[in-house]
């Protein structure tokens, strides 16, 4: 009898363990997603936040329970994908005037680092930064972030999340989709549901402008608009999605998702998570671009719901490699650059590989006319005069030595 007593003892403690760890995997963010604003950190206002966060990871948990519990009677019910309530213990900047948000897995680390990088060279607002990534990669995060100088500091504040996709739903699948988590972005609504607005960006993004600008397109956004984004292509002879796309896509040469202004609080109203899951289970086998095809069938269906801003806001190779066709640049100069296809590291296009470089080893705090005079020193290699988008390289520039020029 002793012996099935201790062992019955053991058992116990072993279910309460278990439900422990369990709970921690349920909420990996009551341990991974940690504000970063300094302002908060002082001992008193720290114990108090700690507090909260567990308070609200407790309430979210069993939302979470809930909808599991829910999605067991009715395996095809829309609500069965719905969060819980929003990303347990997540508590913004609610002083931020502008909020940031990108997804990084795998290798990108450093990449995504450069991109918020150029957002603080020019831009001066405010700005809370929400960085999804793999658990793995939060420490490398924290640690170069909050190595920055202490200027830098006084506008930036962010928050570090694990990746999470809705309850019932395959997240591994989810995950794969294209660039490893980059789907993540399709349930920021329902993840950040304390943030009204966003501007979301892929990693590799680059601002050659103030954010400020681009973030004055929500105000042009009529009461109906979700989002903004801009066209995938200028020219329809060489458009990817009127000549190979076995889906809907929007307008005449679909969109480009790597930058995207985001009204969050419309997207949950309008309830955008409960119709993009439909979206993909009909078309997945016909996917090529993962969450960007998914979001032109989104706006094909729905085409009043979307604000189309110029090229220059998402300047691409494709606007140079053969030809220069983005004719906003052209006026107003390059404002933001999209790096895709690994541009910033091949010799394709060596001027996008000028302007990361020079981006990359600018010193945050530094005047700025010194990041002008790199890139134009990067930029006079013959390899890059030699190159299609480097006999363009002023484009580029227009917008930076502006910036430089109004810089104190």
């Amino acid at each position: 009898m002793r012996f099935l007593y201790r062992m019955g003892l053991l058992a116990g403690l072993g279910a309460v363990a278990l439900f422990v760890f369990g709970y921690s995997l349920l909420n990996p963010s009551s341990v991974a997603a940690v504000d970063h604003d300094p302002d908060s950190l002082r001992s008193g206002e720290r114990r108090k936040q700690l507090d909260d966060r567990a308070n609200v990871a407790k309430k979210n948990l069993k939302k979470l329970e809930q909808v599991q519990d829910s999605s067991k009677g009715d395996q095809d019910a829309p609500q069965q994908a719905r969060f819980g309530g929003g990303l347990p213990g997540d508590s913004p900047d609610k002083e931020a005037s502008m909020h940031l948000a990108v997804v990084a897995c795998g290798d990108r680390t450093n990449e995504t680092l450069v991109m918020l990088k150029s957002a603080l060279v020019f831009s001066n607002t405010k700005l809370h930064c929400h960085i999804f990534a793999e658990t793995e990669l939060h420490f490398g995060f924290r640690q170069q972030i909050d190595s920055w100088p202490a200027s830098i500091h006084e506008k930036l504040s962010y928050t570090i999340y694990p990746i999470m996709y809705p309850p019932g739903e395959n997240s591994q699948e989810w995950k794969k989709l294209f660039r490893p988590c980059a789907s993540q972005r399709l349930f920021l609504p329902e993840l950040l549901t304390e943030v009204d607005s966003l501007l979301y960006v892929d990693t590799d993004i680059l601002f050659l402008s103030p954010m400020e600008n681009l973030w004055n397109f929500f105000s042009a956004m009529n009461s109906t608009q979700l989002a903004a984004l801009a066209p995938e292509h200028e020219v329809k002879s060489i458009g990817w999605y009127n000549r190979f796309a076995r889906h809907p896509y929007y307008g005449e040469t679909g969109l480009n998702s790597g930058i995207m202004l985001m009204n969050l609080t419309r997207l949950r109203a309008f309830r955008f998570q409960d119709k993009i899951i439909p979206y993909y289970k009909e078309y997945k086998l016909k996917l090529t671009w993962g969450d960007q095809d998914l979001l032109n069938i989104f706006f094909h269906y729905y085409p009043e719901r979307l604000l189309v801003f110029p090229c220059e806001w998402n300047y691409r190779p494709d606007h140079c490699m053969y030809m220069q066709n983005c004719k906003s640049a052209e006026t107003h100069g390059v404002r933001m650059v999209h790096g895709c296809r690994r541009v910033f590291f091949n010799e394709k296009q060596p001027v996008f590989k000028a302007i990361y470089q020079a981006l990359e080893q600018h010193q945050l705090g530094a005047n700025t006319s010194l990041l002008v005079e790199d890139m134009k020193a990067k930029m006079a290699a013959p390899e890059v005069q030699a190159s299609r988008c480097g006999q363009v390289s002023n484009l580029f520039l227009k917008r930076v030595e502006t910036a430089a020029a109004a810089a104190p």
